[in-house]
């Protein structure tokens, strides 16, 4: 029996990279791995279906699945994870002291449907109190002119996102024009050390895990995307899939715990591992719906309220029933 060839683009992750060598195998499947960089992968994934599966912006993928007859599925494996308040960057002189001072300011975005500012912005509503109607949104690339939705939006009555082609986010948060940005990218002023442009939290660290303590909400920035005419085909597909990327996971976790060598240029990372399960759990990086719940429904939540999916989903809407929980012996 010949193997089901899949095309699978992705980024470089360690829990990724047992799968992406070969060192582990999906039975029954040959993976074709292609690396990129993720907003390649987006753009054609999200516009072109280039691949057969790929990883997927969290929220560009919600909003194509939240359509009418959604030609892909996902899979509850999660390749990027990252809390996103160090992602707020404000203009020194715009008088932001305090979350609350966001209310009436001039805030850019990407895009409205990148994945970190839909966190960002559900912490906003949400912990701080701010409507998305008491801010002046702006849309542009963070570091280049004539970055572009790449999703059909539905914005919320009273909000309004002005489109600005020929400018940056990152020279319009240096010279003023912005009194803030939200951005998963750094802008390449705040990297250069502009004296106008800083981190609203310089401490996030500790911002971010007092948030996590409080919501129990740990953001999910990508998915794994699949069509859904190939697990139509092959339904078998998903669970092998979903084991192999589960046991690529198990091996980067255990090297990041490996106290007998370094495996990751970082010293001290058994240290610091444990010091996330005593925040986070045992296992501080979960795959599946059920570990996930809280976070994904937080996100289903923000995603219908801010416009961008075309009704309010459910976490099993989003993944086929077979990886939705896990068998046990």
């Amino acid at each position: 029996m010949s193997k089901l060839k899949l095309n699978f683009a992705t980024s470089e992750y360690d829990h990724f990279n047992d799968l992406t060598n070969g060192r582990v195998t999906a039975q029954g499947i040959d993976l074709n791995v292609m690396l990129y960089e993720v907003e390649e992968i987006f753009f054609r994934m999200a516009l072109h279906r280039d691949f057969d599966m790929s990883e997927m912006s969290f929220a560009k993928f919600v909003a194509q699945i939240s359509g009418d007859r959604p030609d892909i599925i996902g899979l509850p494996v999660f390749p990027s994870r990252v809390f996103r308040l160090s992602n707020i960057y404000v203009h020194k002189k715009a008088g932001i002291k305090s979350p609350a001072d966001l209310k009436g300011k001039r805030v850019g975005t990407p895009e409205w449907a990148q994945t970190a500012s839909v966190y960002t912005r559900g912490w906003l509503t949400d912990q701080v109190g701010i409507k998305l109607s008491q801010i002046d949104w702006h849309q542009a690339g963070v570091d280049q002119p004539g970055r572009v939705e790449k999703v059909k939006l539905k914005l919320p009555k009273g909000v309004k996102v002005t489109p600005v082609p020929d400018k940056s986010l990152s020279e319009m948060l240096a010279s003023g024009e912005l009194d803030a940005a939200f951005s998963a990218h750094a802008p390449h002023s705040f990297l250069q050390g502009h004296p106008n442009v800083r981190r609203m939290f310089p401490n996030y660290r500790e911002v971010e895990a007092e948030y996590y303590k409080k919501t129990k909400v740990f953001p999910i920035m990508h998915v794994i995307a699949i069509k859904k005419a190939i697990l139509e085909e092959n339904p078998w597909a998903a669970a092998n899939l979903m084991t192999a990327f589960e046991a690529a996971r198990a091996n980067s976790l255990a090297r990041v715990l490996e106290i007998t060598a370094s495996r990751m240029p970082i010293p001290w990372l058994t240290y610091e591992g444990e010091e996330k399960m005593k925040l986070l759990g045992d296992d501080y990086f979960p795959y599946g719906l059920e570990d996930n719940r809280v976070t994904l429904e937080a996100f289903l939540k923000w995603t219908y309220e801010q416009g961008i999916a075309q009704k309010h989903l459910k976490p099993e809407d989003l993944f086929p029933a077979v990886v939705r929980g896990r068998f046990r012996i």
